[in-house]
């Protein structure tokens, strides 16, 4: 007879999987380290496959790993939207759209005001993360990948095209234009990148025909926003997802400093789970997220 494994080390599992670490995970679920290793044994053993590349520090995901965290995430993204609901919205129509810090900074935040008019009825909640879109709670979720998720129903509403900009600050005093290599000779912004679902700048200069030989000066970030103020204060130069930074490129506030750009299938997409039946007001407010991207 078919048999789930226990909870509690699904619960486990999801934690460490989110966090990268069993320190971290332990704090999550207030227990100890050695308890979350435990489940984590407990579930492998159970399953008969591991996991965990524990090689690698974070902890990396299998692919039995990943295949397993995706359907897990997915069912307890909407549990969790049901038990807010229920422990603080107990009247009324009340929504939440999750998605990266990033993305509802910079997209989602601006189009806020044309949203509420559309939806005057519903009480709009944003959540912001900043681990991977992946994990991203909520009725629905701005998720960036490649649209496939299990059980989901994804539609893109930017694709995915990169390119290098910087400060008036950062640019003052030097030669423009800026070359590849010149670029490659200064400061440059990035993100940490575990779960390697976007650009860096190695992988950048790769894709535009300029493949880095030395090592380049980076001031690596954790978070997108925190990135991109650094790079309005004039701290380095930083890529930009074409679509997300419009406003300070058109007040000159970031000015590009290359033609060249990175592009791949990839993009940022509005989700909602499809099963179970999708709530009429979840579908109408995707469709318009999905139609928002021309509300400047």
């Amino acid at each position: 007879m078919f048999r789930l494994p226990g909870f509690s080390n699904l619960i486990a599992f999801d934690a460490v999987a989110r966090h990268g670490t069993l320190t971290s995970a332990a704090a999550e679920l207030n227990v100890s380290q050695p308890a979350v290793s435990r489940r984590i044994a407990l579930l492998e053993a159970d399953l008969g496959a591991p996991l965990f590349d524990r090689a690698v520090k974070p902890l990396a995901l299998t692919a039995n790993g990943e295949k397993l965290f995706d359907v897990l995430r997915s069912g307890l993204s909407r549990l969790e939207v049901v038990v807010d609901r229920i422990r603080n919205e107990p009247d009324g129509d009340s929504l939440t759209i999750s998605a990266a810090s990033g993305l509802a900074a910079y997209w989602l935040i601006p189009r806020l005001p044309a949203m509420q008019a559309a939806f005057p009825r519903i009480s709009i909640r944003i959540t912001s993360q900043s681990h991977s879109e992946d994990t991203l709670a909520g009725d629905l979720q701005i998720r960036f990948g490649d649209g496939n998720w299990p059980a989901v129903t994804a539609t893109q509403i930017l694709g995915e095209e990169v390119f290098p900009v910087a400060s008036p600050l950062f640019l003052e005093g030097r030669p423009m234009p800026l070359s590849q290599q010149d670029m490659m000779q200064t400061r440059l912004l990035d993100m940490q990148n575990n779960r390697h679902t976007w650009y860096d700048w190695e992988t950048w200069f790769d894709v535009v025909g300029t493949p880095v030989t030395g090592k380049l000066q980076t001031l690596a970030f954790d978070s997108y926003v925190l990135l991109v103020s650094a790079a309005l204060a004039g701290q380095g130069i930083c890529l930009c997802w074409s679509g997300l930074l419009d406003p300070f490129l058109a007040s000159g506030a970031l000015v590009r400093l290359s033609e060249l750009s990175a592009t791949s299938s990839r993009g940022y997409f509005v989700t909602f789970p499809s099963e179970p039946a999708v709530d009429p007001q979840v579908e109408a407010v995707a469709g318009w997220l999905a139609a928002a991207n021309r509300l400047r």
